[in-house]
């Protein structure tokens, strides 16, 4: 009698394939209209972790055809002068995308600069109006980490109508954007969303019970082992930053990922998860943009 063995094997959700079919699909998009979108990114400060993103925006944005002009800005900027030049780039036809660099120093009113965006500019979607069409489900810019977060769910072939989705952490900038996407009547959506923070009571009993776990909490290797049930999903939106004995620093998610991996089902890795393709999504907005404002079809 032959006795076959079978090994579970954990799928790693890396961004590579993800965002390569972003970017191709893009590229030729926007070679087949002869077009040019351009963002503006506004930049205060001179935080070296913010001009390592802008770089790289600049560069993917280069290869994929849109160009990507950064306004720097001294970090004591005021809140007037930041808002006279925003309304310039507002009425400036040529540019199609705006994107604040987060975060902004404490002496600026964020919520009040993110209002004086144009709305039809505005490829972050954290205006009002932006955030209030996804609250409804009409057509409109969509939060690029949320829209990452789908993105990967929907390349990946998982599977989220009926599904328990847990959600680490309630931002305005993740939380609750990516719980109404997920709630949304279409085949990324359906699902059954609860949403976590720092007053839930029993956490880990919460966690046990998600098909899908999204962790945006902003904490280093929050999430253990005994949080999640055996073959759940899990996706890694967390960014941090540690110390590193080897290299100094380095950077990991909100999920203790080699503590997690045998236990998942899926699983996204950081660095080579959700970020990239955040970055992804951003340029397909300004490329949406320029659609809208020029109404090409």
């Amino acid at each position: 009698m032959t006795i076959k063995l079978t090994a579970k094997i954990t799928a790693k959700l890396a961004a590579k394939p993800v965002i390569k079919q972003i970017y191709s699909k893009l590229k030729n998009e926007i070679e087949k209209y002869q077009i040019s979108p351009k963002l503006a990114i506004l930049l205060v400060g001179e935080d070296p972790a913010a001009q390592y993103y802008v770089n790289n925006l600049e560069k993917k944005g280069n290869k994929t055809g849109i160009q990507v002009e950064t306004i720097f800005f001294p970090r004591y900027v005021s809140q007037m002068e930041l808002l006279n030049s925003l309304e310039k780039i507002n009425n400036d036809n040529e540019i199609h995308g705006i994107m604040i660099q987060k975060p902004l120093p404490e002496h600026l009113d964020e919520s009040k600069i993110n209002i004086k965006i144009n709305p039809e500019k505005d490829v972050d979607a954290f205006h009002p109006f932006n955030l209030g069409n996804l609250l409804l489900e009409n057509e409109g810019f969509i939060p690029c980490t949320p829209a990452a977060v789908v993105e990967m769910l929907r390349f990946y072939g998982i599977e989220t109508a009926g599904k328990n989705v847990v959600i680490l952490g309630r931002s305005n900038i993740v939380g609750k954007p990516l719980a109404n996407l997920l709630l949304m009547k279409n085949k990324t959506g359906n699902a059954t969303v609860t949403v976590c923070h720092s007053k839930t009571i029993d956490l880990i009993d919460v966690t046990k019970r998600a098909d899908i776990l999204i962790a945006a909490i902003g904490k280093p290797l929050f999430v253990k082992p005994e949080m999640i049930q055996e073959n759940c999903v899990i996706i890694d939106v967390g960014v941090n930053q540690v110390s590193d004995p080897e290299k100094g620093i380095k950077y990991v998610g909100d999920v203790d990922y080699d503590a997690c991996f045998d236990k998942a089902s899926a699983i996204t890795p950081v660095p080579g998860g959700i970020g990239s393709i955040t970055t992804a999504m951003l340029l397909k907005n300004v490329f949406l943009a320029y659609k809208k404002t020029t109404q090409i079809r």
